[in-house]
């Protein structure tokens, strides 16, 4: 099979986060044709889109006006993730600001039912929380009504169908959260889920008749399903339980009482479209295939006939596709680029299972160049890729870096090890706080059972990852130097202390109910700290890190990078001024996987 230059591989374009306009005909999306998301608009399928902004940097959601020819998106400036709203005319020729204020994040929260106003979520009183406001649509900057002052971390989930409430999510942590009903006339704040333990609380929808909301929950479960809460008595009916798999995803539109519930199955996708047929009750409609592995999204158009969700796979880039609810069927809209990369190169993974020390099963996906059989002679070498969270989810969806990797002979393998997402809240709780080198002990076990296949060769194994992978990534090195052959850290944790002392006042709390305190865990945080046990890192060391990263501060690359160096380890870093945790623009993201993969190809 022939070679292809990474700049191809980083060029393969991707369209998702799809939304019906008012009128039904057209889609907005957003793709990177540009090197940043942009919206873009199709009027009809498989046609040449229409791009709508211009900017520099990333576009991060597109909503439409439910009755006017406009739409709302958000940016924020060199990946500070400070969001800001902006309205756009539906032809993309006016550009109006909404919020002036770029040292606060904004969450948007929705339109109301006719499109003179909308809600959102800010942290602009007081930077550790979020409150609610409500701004019409012709209000710019300050104009902005503070409707609810907020003591934790509040986002907006959408109005009830007669304008009269909010239903506002406060998150206490990943895996804690809480919902609230506000009374946009009393100023009234229902808590409407009282419970005792940690509850998940997400893809809120309010129902046709705006006295109920349908979600996903794991309330007294171990897996998410579908369910009915009454906003005024608080009962909780069960509309579809999970099984062993995740309730994922949930839409529901409120003139129809039309529905999408997507399940999360062992990483894969499976997709049910239906309609209520009473309060806790529904009927499917049908049940469409999609080309690709993971579905994600959804929006109905107008009358919801037709639903357009993002679709991508091992060996699919993701595109939207469009369904046709009572049938199923299922059409693609987008055509995004492949960079002329045959699809036919791109290599799917195999669903594997490996021992850990415990006896737990841990899954994983495993990819191997197409022409590598079992027992070559010299082995290929392994870049273990290890998914950030720690409660994300390595999933068989487009990677482009992983597919390079593949095209140039190396192996990938993606763990979900404990604490992962994706197979109940028993599995990602199993690395809280003293159990946190749980997770690097099943890195470990899957090294192991890599070094027992006859196509690896066991001397080339590397550790790579991003965010908290980065962190695992920096931890394997320290607690099992042998096993390894380079790691590559991309805006990873070194040092938990210094990371919860610096992080964003509004992630504070909410990262320390997974890690543990800095008030009651110090000595704890800074025992399974990589940087306190640096003096154990042998192999090569990239670090690679966003100077504007409100989430995992640059000092986390600098200070482990620095202390390695001074240990005689071959170190190279890596920082970008105009990025924050990750690389949103093409020419950075270029420059920095070309640099890893040069890393790579020297030390391995």
């Amino acid at each position: 099979m022939p070679t292809y230059d990474f700049e191809r591989y980083l060029n393969v374009r991707a369209a998702h986060a799809p939304s019906f306009g008012p009128d039904g005909e057209r889609v907005s999306f957003l793709m990177d044709t540009t090197g940043v998301p942009q919206v873009w608009r199709l009027d009809d399928p498989r046609e040449w889109p229409t791009q709508l902004t211009f900017e520099e940097d990333a576009v991060s959601f597109a909503s439409w006006s439910p009755e006017r020819d406009e739409l709302v998106f958000g940016m924020d400036q060199g990946g500070d993730e400070r969001t800001q709203l902006f309205r756009l005319d539906g032809d993309g020729e006016t550009v109006t600001p909404l919020t002036d204020r770029p040292d606060a994040i904004h969450y948007w929260g929705g339109w109301n039912a006719d499109g003179s106003k909308f809600a959102f979520a800010s942290n602009r009183r007081d930077e550790s929380v979020f409150d609610v406001y409500v701004q019409g649509r012709d209000e710019r900057g300050d104009d902005a009504e503070l409707v609810h002052e907020g003591d934790g971390w509040l986002s907006v989930v959408g109005w009830s169908p007669d304008d009269r409430y909010l239903a506002v999510r406060e998150a206490h942590s990943s895996f804690d959260t809480d919902l609230y009903v506000l009374d946009l006339d009393t100023g009234d704040f229902d808590h409407v889920t009282p419970h005792e333990g940690d509850v998940r609380y997400s893809s809120v929808n309010w129902g046709p008749d705006g006295d109920a909301l349908y979600l996903a929950t794991d309330a007294d479960a171990d897996t998410k399903y579908l369910a009915r809460l009454d906003v005024d008595t608080r009962e909780l009916d069960v509309v579809e339980d999970g099984g062993e798999w995740n309730v994922e995803t949930v839409r529901v539109d409120e003139d129809t009482g039309r529905l999408l519930v997507g399940r999360n199955v062992d990483g894969y996708s499976e997709l049910t479209l239906g309609e209520l047929t009473g309060p806790a009750d529904y009927r499917e409609l049908s049940a469409p295939e999609f080309p690709g592995g993971v579905v994600g999204g959804g929006s109905f158009d107008d009358d919801a006939e037709r639903v357009a969700v993002t679709v991508t796979g091992s060996t699919e880039n993701a595109n939207v596709y469009v369904v046709d609810v009572e049938t199923g069927a299922v059409a693609r809209w987008t055509d995004a680029s492949t960079a002329g990369l045959p699809e036919s190169s791109f290599v799917a993974p195999e669903l594997v299972h490996y021992e850990t020390f415990d006896g737990r099963e841990i899954p994983a996906f495993f990819s191997t160049p197409d022409d590598v059989e079992g027992g070559e002679q010299d082995g290929i070498p392994v870049i273990v890729d290890i998914h950030g969270g720690p409660e994300g989810q390595r999933r068989p969806s487009f990677r482009a870096t992983k597919q390079y990797y593949l095209n140039r002979g190396y192996a990938v393998f993606e763990p979900n090890v404990r604490g992962s997402a994706g197979y109940g809240t028993a599995y990602t709780h199993l690395d809280d706080v003293d159990k946190r080198m749980d997770s690097v002990a099943d890195l470990k076990a899957g090294v192991e059972w890599l070094r027992d296949r006859r196509e690896v060769n066991p001397d080339r194994i590397v550790a790579l990852g991003g965010s908290y992978g980065g962190f695992m990534v920096l931890a394997a090195l320290t607690e099992y130097p042998a096993l390894w052959a380079a790691g590559v850290d991309v805006v990873g944790i070194a040092n938990f202390v210094t990371f919860l002392e610096n992080t964003g006042d509004w992630r504070r709390e909410h990262r320390e109910a997974e890690y543990g305190s800095l008030s009651e865990d110090r000595e704890l945080l800074e025992s399974i700290s990589p940087i306190n046990n640096a003096e154990n890192i042998a192999a090569p060391l990239m670090v690679l890190h966003g100077a504007n990263d409100p989430r995992v501060p640059v000092g986390e690359a600098e200070q482990i990078a620095d202390i390695a160096a001074e240990q005689g380890v071959p170190v190279e870093k890596l920082i970008f001024e105009d990025e924050g945790h990750g690389f949103s623009k093409l020419e950075n993201r270029i420059e920095a996987y070309t640099a890893v993969a040069d890393f790579l190809d020297e030390h391995v």
